[in-house]
């Protein structure tokens, strides 16, 4: 159980933050630069004390202004990654690891050395410095040194901010293998919604400095009403899907959900698997009837429960266009122009066709969920 409450006046911004996770898995916390985040987790890891506040980690109290605990940091049992892998540039890549197992007592080493440079797929690199590896390789190494700190939590503050596109693309998978091979709770700070919906469970938005809501990422990513934090651009559906086959043929994979089947380029992982897949609202089209002798291989039946702008409620010019809520048996949410709606004269309750180009769904789009998602923290 991770739970978090911190007041801290910083300057003009006031952070007032609560929430909770009973969850295994990711805690993502998600918001534009300066509203907070990496303050919060600064508060959890006690390089930051806050004005007053409670937080406690599996039962474990870090801090509390009521009973005046305040544990020392090397007595937190907490694990850091930075944006910056912050390796000692004069030691070898082992010496780096060797340098976060020594933070612990032989009692305490419940994360083994070797399995840790298993999956994060270093071994190679353990007898070379930090100044002769990539971006991603030395991101890798500073995994693995907080790892092997056996920590009781894992605080990650962007660790992908510093690298190009090509290097986040590499990492991000070794995330996913964190947290599905370790039984270590993380809160992981991005402003890239990208990340957080490939990897996190549970999503927490900030702004200026308060939560705004806290709650599965699938579920916050489909609410209109926390568009302006989550983005208006990149808006769209996050479902939960299960791979039922692959079509080597084709190079496709077919998904099924509540709602129906998928097929979209083919995912590298096995049958069975559970998978999280982005559809962003602009890349689904709407039809009143069902379409024949079309190029698009996912037609989706559904009906409309929401119709609402894409602007703020503070633009007061009519907006082009336009977001619509399709139930498929999951929320989908559409994005079409105004014309199209006059025109095919669509309303809440009417049913349509919602039409999902394969293509339109990249690596980027599907992250692969952590197995035995019930187990508790």
């Amino acid at each position: 159980m991770i739970s978090i409450t911190v007041q801290k006046q910083l300057g003009t911004l006031k952070i007032d933050a609560k929430f909770e996770s009973q969850t295994r898995g990711i805690v993502a916390l998600f918001g534009q630069s300066g509203s907070g985040k990496t303050s919060i987790i600064n508060m959890i890891a006690g390089l930051l004390e806050p004005d007053c506040g409670h937080i406690e980690i599996d039962g474990r109290v870090l801090y509390s202004s009521e009973t005046g605990t305040n544990l020392k940091i090397e007595n937190r049992r907490i694990g850091y990654v930075f944006q910056e892998s912050r390796l000692f540039p004069h030691m070898t890549v082992h010496k780096n690891l060797e340098y976060g197992r020594k933070r612990t007592s032989s009692d305490d080493h419940k994360v083994k050395y070797e399995q840790v440079i298993g999956v994060l797929g270093i071994v190679h690199l353990l007898n070379q410095k930090p100044t002769t590896l990539s971006g991603g390789e030395q991101q890798r190494v500073a995994l693995g040194r907080a790892l092997l700190a056996n920590p009781d939590i894992l605080l990650m503050d962007e660790p992908l901010a510093s690298l190009d596109d090509a290097r986040k693309s590499e990492i991000l998978p070794f995330i996913e293998m964190i947290r599905n091979s370790f039984d270590i709770p993380i809160i992981y700070v991005s402003h890239a919604l990208d990340e957080i919906i490939r990897l996190a469970d549970t999503l927490v938005l900030i702004e200026n400095g308060e939560i705004a809501a806290v709650g599965p990422v699938e579920e916050l990513t489909s609410r209109l009403d926390l568009r302006r934090l989550t983005g208006r651009y990149d808006a769209g559906s996050v479902i939960s899907m299960t791979i039922d086959a692959h079509d080597e043929e084709y190079g496709l994979t077919k998904l099924s959900f509540v709602g129906g089947m998928l097929r979209v380029p083919r995912i590298s992982a096995e049958p069975g698997s559970t998978v999280r897949v982005r559809i962003k609202a602009r890349d689904v089209s709407l039809a009143v009837q069902k379409p024949e002798g079309i190029s698009q291989i996912n037609i989706l039946h559904g009906t409309i429960t929401e119709i609402g702008n894409t602007r703020s409620d503070h633009d007061a010019t009519t907006p082009h266009d336009i977001d619509i809520c399709v139930d498929i048996g999951v929320p989908l949410w559409v994005r079409i122009t105004r014309w199209s709606l006059d025109h095919l004269d669509l309303s809440v309750g009417k049913e349509v066709y919602a039409l999902i180009k394969s293509t339109s769904i990249d690596r980027q789009s599907v992250g692969q969920q952590p197995r035995n998602m019930e187990k508790p923290l």
